[in-house]
């Protein structure tokens, strides 16, 4: 009797060794996912930020002044703004002055 508990109480443990390693392992793969989903949502919000300026450059450079609205870089410069992952404000204080351009995340509710 006392070896057959001995047995159950040995595999036990070691079932519990192997589980444990077993959790251990999934948090570790769960954090590394987030982490790699947050680079990719930071690449994708500088890669707008960096598409954005670029058009507004652009439409200087070509047309002699700064667009008028985020809508013009839109439908004339082949900008793309994904609104459901990014919110763009867009402050223009005169043809001749550099807009003010803002990109954030969207707040996930």
């Amino acid at each position: 009797m006392k070896k057959a508990l001995r047995a159950i109480l040995g595999a036990l443990r070691s079932y519990g060794i192997g589980v444990g390693l077993f959790l251990v392992i999934v948090v570790m793969l769960l954090g590394g996912l987030s982490s790699t989903e947050r680079a990719s949502e930071q690449e994708q919000l500088d890669m707008l930020r960096d598409n954005i300026a670029r058009a507004v450059v652009s439409c200087y450079a070509l047309e002699g002044r700064y667009p008028e609205s985020l809508d013009y870089l839109v439908s004339n410069y082949n900008v793309r703004i994904d609104e459901s992952k990014f919110v763009v404000h867009y402050m223009i204080f005169g043809e001749n002055i550099m807009p003010d351009v803002d990109v954030s995340a969207r707040e996930v509710s």
